[in-house]
């Protein structure tokens, strides 16, 4: 998945969830590595990659 999608992921979890999206997103990536979707984990991992950034400038 590009950049630009997973950061609009990123945001979109954010704004629906707050502090608890990368929460979320790190579920979502627990349950794709499981069940043998590495390509669909990486991608939430990139995911959660920018949720964190998000978080820490938020935080500033």
């Amino acid at each position: 998945m590009e950049v630009i999608k997973t950061t609009e992921i990123a945001h979109a979890l954010y704004r629906a969830h707050g502090d608890k999206a990368e929460w979320e997103a790190a579920q979502r990536e627990m349950q794709l590595r499981d069940a043998g979707d590495q390509s669909q984990a990486a991608t939430w991992r990139a995911i959660r990659g920018n949720l964190r950034r998000l978080r820490g400038a938020n935080q500033s």
